[in-house]
């Protein structure tokens, strides 16, 4: 018998987990019946490829061509740039499978010589687009009359230089504008879909109404082809996640507190805005040459609902709230959830459940209330605190204004402790001003 993953489309993991224990009974369970459900041969097919538009799409049809008859389809994404697509199908009463792998190689082939023939999106319409979008969003600015927009980025002034990363969409390039210096983020062209373009006129939408020395500040935006792109200010000491486990840094007590009082600043302001980031992770925390530390990357953060809930699923795995892993409705707490992961990781400058897949820890988490572990000398503020931003139940969630006073109150006893909890001894780190100017 083979059960479903215990994890993907369905918007209850735990009605999935308990299907898959009546096939797969606890011991001493008396109460599952495994021989009253009809033996159902099943195979599992997984592709693993760089992820594109329309994917999904493409495989099914693919399956269906060899004519196979698909149960079910689980589609996972990385940050950056790869699809895992499960299928599970019905089989056939025993295991052989190389003719089956040789039929899906052809299919393969024939697939991409068809997409090679297609021409990509015309370029012309995608400014329209974007354009359309964004005036069509609820509180958004009156485009002038001149038909030109105060946000619209004037190329000739744009000096685009030296790349500084890549993700699954967007190129990030290092650049002046007007001769301030900037970050640069540009849609890969081949590759804009419909709902590309929606994250980026949202992020648009949202960036430029915000405006907070911890979040990163929105210059402009080309939404003009060939370029579409969001031009920021340029942080020049890089993501918190990168420091930890790139360059191997090692966030003393009162440089972790500063990092966080900064990261609950922006987050707060966020939350007074109705802004939900729903991907605040380390590698959304960026530095700039002063040390402050500001919230990045709205590529999928929205503007909460009247009703405030939300549903979908959104983020990344190992940073993610239960309640966003499950489809659940979630609101601002989901943030909340999230912060408290990142600052585990400032704590331990380990990866969360780093012995676990991100699909693996995201199941964990839901079903068995998996959280990381607090090292035994944390201060006891600080991993009380942590236990509060994770649990399970969001309403028992603290709000980023109660964080603060906490991580305040925190560092000010660390200050006259003498940075590590001993009197008299300085905290020794690049970060020595755990306050000042950051109030």
């Amino acid at each position: 018998m083979h059960p479903p993953p215990t994890f993907g489309s369905s918007p209850n993991l735990e009605a999935l987990a308990l299907q898959a224990n009546r096939y797969h009974p606890e011991d001493g369970d008396s109460t599952a019946n495994p021989i009253s459900q009809p033996f159902c041969p099943m195979h599992e097919i997984t592709f693993s490829t760089v992820d594109k538009p329309k994917l999904l799409n493409q495989l099914t049809s693919l399956l269906a061509e060899v004519g196979l008859n698909i149960q079910e389809a689980h589609v996972f994404s990385t940050a950056d740039g790869f699809s895992l697509d499960v299928f599970v199908v019905d089989g056939w009463p025993y295991e052989e499978t190389e003719e089956l792998k040789i039929a899906l190689q052809k299919e393969i082939l024939k697939s991409k010589e068809q997409c090679s023939n297609q021409s990509p999106i015309p370029a012309v319409t995608v400014s329209e687009h974007i354009k359309e979008q964004i005036v069509s969003l609820p509180g958004c600015i009156e485009i002038p009359s001149d038909g030109t927009d105060v946000w619209e980025i004037d190329t000739r002034q744009l000096k685009i230089e030296n790349k500084v990363g890549s993700g699954s969409n967007s190129d990030l390039y290092r650049g002046t504008y007007c001769s301030q210096e900037v970050a640069i983020k540009i849609l890969k062209s081949e590759l804009v879909t419909t709902e590309m373009l929606r994250e980026f006129s949202q992020e648009v939408f949202i960036m430029r109404k915000i405006r907070h020395k911890n979040v990163v500040q929105f210059i402009g935006a080309c939404t003009r082809p060939p370029k579409l792109c969001i031009v920021t200010e340029f942080m020049a000491r890089g993501s918190i996640y990168d420091y930890i486990h790139k360059q191997k840094g090692v966030f003393k007590l009162p440089s972790l507190l500063k990092v966080a009082i900064d990261v609950s600043k922006g987050m707060n302001y966020l939350h007074q805005n109705n802004i939900i980031h729903r991907d605040l992770k380390t590698a959304n925390l960026l530095m700039d040459e002063n040390e402050v530390v500001k919230v990045a990357d709205f590529g999928v953060a929205r503007v909460q609902s009247q009703s405030g809930v939300m549903t979908a699923e959104t983020g990344t795995y190992r940073w993610m709230a239960p309640e966003v892993i499950e489809h659940k409705p979630y609101d601002h707490k989901a943030d909340v959830f999230s912060f408290g992961i990142a600052l585990w990781e400032l704590l331990t400058g380990e990866l969360p459940y780093a012995y676990l897949t991100p699909l693996q820890a995201a199941v964990s988490v839901v079903q068995k209330g998996l959280r990381p572990t607090i090292p035994k000398h944390t201060h006891p503020r600080l991993a009380e605190l942590l236990e509060r931003c994770w649990q399970q139940d969001p309403a028992q969630r603290p709000n980023f204004s109660e964080i603060i006073d906490i991580l305040q109150q925190i560092a000010r006893e660390v200050a006259d402790e003498g940075g590590d909890g001993r009197k008299g001894k300085s905290p020794g780190s690049f970060f020595s001003a755990i306050m000042r100017g950051h109030h």
